[in-house]
């Protein structure tokens, strides 16, 4: 019985001595000198998701003394997220971002690091970026940001409806009208267009204002301290969106239909065009199998802006300003962007990277590496509107777009408002 009692005894000892064990392996990796980095991205989907592990455990691997705290959230819940972070001490390393306005706040806060000593520093990781996709983080010159993501917006056309009426893809707006009147005479519906989220028409008059106001007048309009939005260009933009309504250019029910609604259209040849994201053609051809083909869109007679360039913007990561460990966030940044990853990205997820080479043939569809030429050879891109302006800005014209497209509201009605709005955020911002 005593012998029984011992090893009992002997038994509980190993345990609790392993116990021990364990609480002090752990204690000495919570105090192993590890650099810790938050990072917050906005891809928590399934699709997405394993992507982002596999980088963050490979980037691990390779730097055993930095370890990647990581939180995703979805699309819109890491607007509101990143307003109250910002707000308090708990401030992630890296964190998502669109470009345009939506970084430039970042940086008036003084919120967001100045990435151009490490861009400058580091010329091969500078020079790996196609020049276009980098631009758009940039304030004063500066660069806050690091582009993963390089989106384009373009024309889709069904070819059979095409080669019905001899039609070819338009490269003026006077060849889209006259494309748009053919199509419309011969009864078929000419646009699809879902604008239950008014997103959708937005990224049209994205378009449509770049091509119609001077870029220099655009940039200190979209600029909250200078915007007034009195050149007539903005008038005239939005009667051009209007004005493919009213004549029947768009299916019916616009503002009733969502995008993913129109998508189906699309590819039951209820509809001759649509206008998409460069990310949105790998779904079109799994629908189409080949009989589609694109544009951007097309240049403007009398338009005021630059006609070579194309909507759409890149989004990515800045550092915060407050980060304690900058160099070691670079370094995942790095290792993030590099050629390797990718090349990854756009095979395993299908995005177009904003990595030079690394969108072509081999990795995606042989449309999107050609979308991605196109962006290349622009002059610049036009950033969506709605994350261009001034929140408040934005929202005038996200609440007003689909008044415009039912005929409530006028063209002039609307931008008074948003010339309004636009002087009392100048009144804020000072």
């Amino acid at each position: 019985m005593r012998m029984k009692l011992n090893v009992l005894l002997a038994v509980l000892l190993v345990f609790a001595l392993s116990l021990t064990g364990c609480s002090s392996s752990s204690s000495s990796n919570e105090e192993s000198g590890k650099v810790v980095l938050k990072f917050l991205h906005k891809w928590p989907q399934p699709e997405y998701a394993p992507y982002f592990e596999e980088v963050v455990d490979a980037f691990e691997k390779e730097n055993p003394d930095i370890k990647i705290k990581m939180e995703a959230i979805a699309d819109e819940p890491i607007k509101d997220k990143l307003r109250v972070i910002l707000g308090g001490n708990e401030v992630p390393d890296i964190m998502f971002s669109w470009s345009g306005e939506f970084a430039r706040k970042f940086v008036r806060a003084d919120a967001a690091l100045d990435l151009t000593p490490y861009l400058n520093e580091d010329t091969a990781w500078k020079n790996s970026f196609i020049p276009a996709s980098l631009q758009p983080f940039t304030s004063n010159e500066k660069n806050y940001g690091i582009p993963l993501r390089f989106n384009g917006k373009f024309f889709v056309y069904n070819k059979k409806i095409f080669d019905k009426y001899q039609l070819q893809a338009p490269t003026t707006w006077d060849e889209f009208i006259q494309v748009l009147d053919t199509l419309k005479k011969g009864g078929e519906t000419p646009i699809i267009l879902g604008n239950q989220g008014p997103w959708a028409a937005i990224h049209y008059l994205t378009g449509l204002n770049q091509k119609m106001v001077a870029q220099d007048v655009r940039m200190k309009d979209y600029n909250p301290k200078t915007g007034e939005f009195t050149d007539p260009g903005y008038v005239k933009a939005m009667q051009m969106l209007a004005d493919l309504n009213k004549k029947g250019y768009f299916m019916k029910n616009v503002n009733s239909s969502s995008h993913d609604m129109g998508q189906q259209l699309f590819a039951a040849g209820k509809g001759a065009i649509f206008y998409v994201e460069l990310e949105e053609f790998a779904t079109v051809e799994n629908n189409m199998k080949g009989n589609w083909g694109f544009f951007p869109m097309p240049s403007i007679a009398d338009g005021k802006g630059s006609q070579s360039f194309i909507t759409g913007a890149p989004d990515g990561f800045i550092v915060s300003s407050k980060t304690k460990h900058p160099k070691e966030a670079i370094k995942f940044l790095k290792f993030l962007t590099s050629k390797e990853n990718a090349l990854k990205l756009v095979k395993q997820i299908g995005w177009p990277s904003p990595i030079d080479g690394a969108t072509n043939p081999d990795t995606a569809l042989k449309e999107v590496a050609e979308g991605v030429d196109y962006m290349k050879k622009a002059e610049g891109m036009a950033e969506w509107l709605d994350t261009d302006v001034h929140a408040k800005v934005a929202d005038v014209y996200l609440s007003n777009i689909q008044l415009l497209l039912d005929g409530s509201k006028s063209p002039e009605e609307i931008i008074k408002e948003v010339q309004e709005v636009a002087k009392q955020v100048q009144s804020e911002v000072e």
